[in-house]
C-alpha cells in the first residue's frame, strides 16, 4: 500500500514589519544636539534677513522706528551718484575679478597637474596670500603702489623718469589698483580649487587623447573643462559671493577715494548705518545687495539639486 508523500510546499515570505520608523525620529540625538545651532541660524539670518528688509522702507535715523514711507528709501538709492559710482566699480571689479580669477586660477592648476618638482612649495607660496586678511593685503598693496616709494619709485630711480603707475591716486583707474591687489589674494585659492578637479579627472582620459593624437590644448578645451562643471561653479559662486561684499579692501587701499572713486556698496551701507545715522537708507541698500546675492544663489542651487530630476 502506497504511502502518500506530503508535496513539499513554498515558503512563505516572512511578514513584513507593521512599518518602518518614522523619518522624524531617526538619528534623533543628532537632531536635538543641531536644534540649537537651527535656531540660532533661523533668528539671526533668516530672521534678521526679513527685519533688514522691512525697515528698509521706513524713515529709520539713528534708531530703527515702524514709521513707513513706502519706496522713498530707494527711490533716494537709486538717485544717489555715489551709489551709482558703487555700482558701476562693483561691476568693472566683478566682472574682471571673475575673468582673471578663473583663467589665470586654471593656467597655474593645470601648469601644477603637470607633476613639476617642488609642487608643494609653489602651492603654498601661491595660496599663503589667501591666508592674509583684505586689510593686511590692502595695506601691502597700497604700499606698492604708492607713488613714491613703490613701483612708480624705484622705477623713476633706475633712470626712467617719465615712469608712471598710480592707480591709486587716479580716480579713473584707481579701481583696477584695487583689483590688482584682490587678484593676488585671490588666485590662488582658485588654483587649489582647479587643481583638486584636475586631479580627479581619470588617467584613461588622458592616455586615451594621446592615442588618438589630440591637441592638449582641445583636450583641455572640450573634455577636461566640461567634467570640471561643478568646480566652476562652485568656484564662481565663492568668487560671486565675495565680490558683493567687498569692503575690507577698499578701505585699507583708498578709503574710497579719491572722493568718491572707488566707492563700493557694503563702504556705501556701513557708512550711511554708523556715520550718517541713516539706518533707512542702509538698510534699503543692504537689501539690494541681498538681491544680487540671491540672483548668484539662486541659479548655482538650480544647477547643482534642481537640474538634474533623479529617477
Amino acid at each position: 500500500m502506497s504511502r502518500t508523500v506530503p508535496s513539499a510546499t513554498p515558503s512563505r515570505p516572512l511578514p513584513k514589519s507593521s512599518g518602518r520608523p518614522n523619518q522624524l525620529f531617526r538619528n534623533l540625538n543628532s537632531k536635538v544636539a543641531l536644534t540649537p545651532m537651527i535656531l540660532v541660524a533661523a533668528v539671526v539670518f533668516f530672521g534678521g534677513t526679513i527685519w533688514t528688509v522691512i525697515y528698509s522702507f521706513t524713515n529709520s535715523r539713528l534708531l530703527p522706528r515702524a514709521s513707513f514711507v513706502g519706496f522713498d528709501q530707494y527711490e533716494r538709492l537709486w538717485a544717489s551718484s555715489r551709489w551709482i559710482i558703487s555700482i558701476q566699480n562693483l561691476l568693472i571689479y566683478g566682472i574682471l575679478s571673475l575673468i582673471f580669477s578663473l583663467v589665470v586660477g586654471f593656467v597655474l592648476a593645470a601648469l601644477m597637474d603637470q607633476k613639476i618638482r617642488f609642487e608643494s612649495a609653489f602651492r603654498t607660496i601661491f595660496l599663503y596670500p589667501f591666508a592674509l586678511s583684505f586689510i593686511v593685503t590692502g595695506l601691502v598693496w597700497q604700499w606698492i603702489l604708492n607713488p613714491e616709494f613703490g613701483v612708480q619709485g624705484i622705477v623713476r630711480s633706475l633712470g626712467w623718469t617719465s615712469f608712471t603707475f598710480d592707480p591709486l591716486y587716479n580716480p579713473d583707474i584707481v579701481i583696477y589698483g584695487i583689483l590688482i591687489a584682490g587678484l593676488w589674494q585671490g588666485t590662488g585659492l582658485v588654483m587649489c580649487l582647479m587643481l583638486a578637479g584636475l586631479r580627479g579627472i581619470d588617467e584613461d582620459i588622458w592616455k586615451a587623447a594621446r592615442v588618438d593624437g589630440i591637441p592638449m590644448w582641445r583636450t583641455y578645451l572640450f573634455v577636461v573643462i566640461p567634467m570640471m562643471r561643478p568646480v566652476f561653479i562652485t568656484t564662481l559662486v565663492l568668487i560671486g559671493s565675495g565680490i558683493v561684499k567687498l569692503y575690507d579692501l577698499v578701505v585699507a587701499q583708498t578709503s574710497g577715494g579719491p572722493g568718491n572713486a572707488s566707492e563700493v556698496p557694503a563702504k556705501y551701507v556701513y557708512d550711511y548705518m554708523f556715520q550718517a545715522q541713516n539706518l533707512g537708507q542702509g538698510f534699503a541698500a543692504s537689501t539690494m545687495m541681498l538681491l544680487t546675492v540671491a540672483i548668484i544663489i539662486i541659479p548655482w542651487a538650480y544647477l547643482e539639486f534642481g537640474g538634474k530630476k533623479r529617477g
